[in-house]
């Protein structure tokens, strides 16, 4: 069965004029109608979660598109870690300092804490991580951190942890990953949830039922014009959650990356990482004078380029990223280097072009430090949740971190805390997913309505 699965995969990515034909046979020969978990996501979260339950459980993972297509897999600056008891502090206060000291000071303390014990497995998990001369772990410094205790692979460390991650999971034989399968709603009774309802890319409804489900779906991205993320991330699960009464938590805290390339181009926009600046890049005016504090809270730095862009009526500001030298250049920004190439920029040379652009999302399904939501049986990790970590405005480096700690915490809660009573939900009413899109629409407008009811609530 695990050998057709991956035949089923890699017809997939051979095959993109066929991807509906072959991922459709996938779906109908290998997913069931009951599972002990089913996770709804296979970015960091989702993958974490799933590695953390024991093999005796039978795992369902569902995604929209690809499994490699979730903003993990974009995360570029590194993770953080507690770098021993004298910088729990420091840390703590960073943090809290970023996050408007609205953050959920339980919730922190818990991700410091278990930060070493995440960067130990993933080492276990053969992750790797930066290391100097003498073999050591290698740390670098962003905007808004006291001092370096964040580890990286050069400059694409999501990619390297989730795609690790996601390799060990299709190797486990009671996980089963099907992609290009969408959920649409969640099957629930009497506010205990009992499996989901997906969709394939031919409009095909499954009704999959199991006594936990999880929600790592990502952010929302996709509802803007100018985002980082995937546009396929739209937010779904706030949309369904919404309309089963699970409860959400500060859905209006989004945040603004303040240094993506600037393109006229339509898409997905290139992230300039936090570690370019943290690492010594300068910002410009159109005049060339630096005009702020490279190294403030994302927040406060996007503000300020957009005073700039205003106020000299211009679309972009200009990063330099020289005074790092070219040999840290090429050692710790690869990724960044042939990209701003592909654009006919020379990072050696020249600055280049950036501007602020929707990046993450702070609000989310309330959770408690179990990651779970007020829905019995439903879990939410990852951007998809609101644990109160971030608060208002996240740290740098802080979200891998935090989509691990709180993966593991949802793997530990379902397997050792109370369980769930039964749900009796009964069949599903199909012809209320005939239309798709109206379907997905309908979310999409109900999760921006609360978003801005929200931003005048905290007014």
């Amino acid at each position: 069965m695990q050998k057709n699965v991956k035949n089923i995969q890699r017809l997939c990515k051979e095959n993109r004029s066929g991807v509906g034909k072959w991922q459709l046979w996938g779906a109908r020969e290998k997913m069931k109608e009951y599972y002990d978990v089913i996770i709804v996501g296979t970015g960091a979260a989702g993958l974490y979660c799933a590695l953390n339950l024991p093999e005796r459980k039978n795992i369902l993972m569902i995604t929209k598109k690809e499994a490699d297509q979730s903003d993990s897999f974009l995360a570029q600056g590194g993770i953080c870690m507690l770098r021993g008891e004298d910088d729990y502090e420091d840390y703590f206060e960073d943090t809290m300092r970023a996050g408007h000291y609205e953050n959920n000071k339980k919730a922190v303390d818990l991700m410091l804490r278990s930060s070493n014990s995440i960067i130990r497995d993933l080492l276990m998990r053969e992750v790797d991580f930066e290391r100097n001369e003498k073999g050591d772990l290698e740390f670098t410094r962003e905007g808004a951190h006291s001092q370096p205790r964040i580890l990286f692979h050069k400059d694409i460390t999501g990619k390297e942890i989730t795609s690790k991650l996601l390799a060990q999971a299709q190797t486990r034989e009671n996980i089963e990953i099907v992609e290009y399968m969408t959920m649409v709603d969640l099957i629930s009774a009497d506010n205990i949830c009992g499996g989901v309802v997906a969709m394939d890319e031919q409009d095909e409804i499954y009704e999959i039922r199991a006594p936990y489900v999880v929600l790592a779906c990502g952010g929302l991205g996709g509802l803007y014009k100018n985002s980082t993320n995937f546009p396929h991330i739209t937010g779904d699960a706030l949309g369904i959650a919404m309309k089963h009464g699970v409860m959400l938590e500060n859905i209006d805290y989004i945040q603004i990356h303040p240094t993506t390339l600037y393109s006229q181009k339509p898409g997905r926009r290139f992230l300039i990482s936090e570690s370019v600046r943290g690492e010594g890049a300068y910002l410009y005016d159109k005049n060339g004078q630096r005009f702020t504090n490279e190294l403030q809270p994302r927040d406060l730095l996007s503000q300020a380029i957009f005073s700039q862009m205003e106020k000299q009526d211009t679309e972009f500001v200009w990063e330099d990223m020289r005074p790092l030298g070219e040999t840290a250049i090429m050692k710790h920004f690869p990724n960044i280097f042939s990209r701003c190439l592909e654009e006919g920029f020379d990072v050696r040379k020249e600055p280049i072009p950036v501007v602020p652009a929707q990046h993450y999302f702070m609000g989310g399904i309330k959770v408690n430090l179990g990651s779970r939501t007020s829905m019995q049986g439903l879990y939410a990790c990852g951007e998809t949740s609101c644990n109160g970590v971030h608060g208002k405005n996240r740290l740098a480096s802080n979200s891998l971190l935090e989509s691990l700690v709180f993966a593991r915490r949802a793997a530990d809660d379902i397997l050792f805390g109370k369980k769930p009573e039964p749900c009796r939900a009964g069949a599903v009413d199909r012809k209320a997913y005939e239309d798709r899109e109206n379907l997905m629409a309908g979310y999409r407008t109900v999760i921006l309505n609360e978003i801005e009811r929200m931003k005048k609530s905290h007014e």
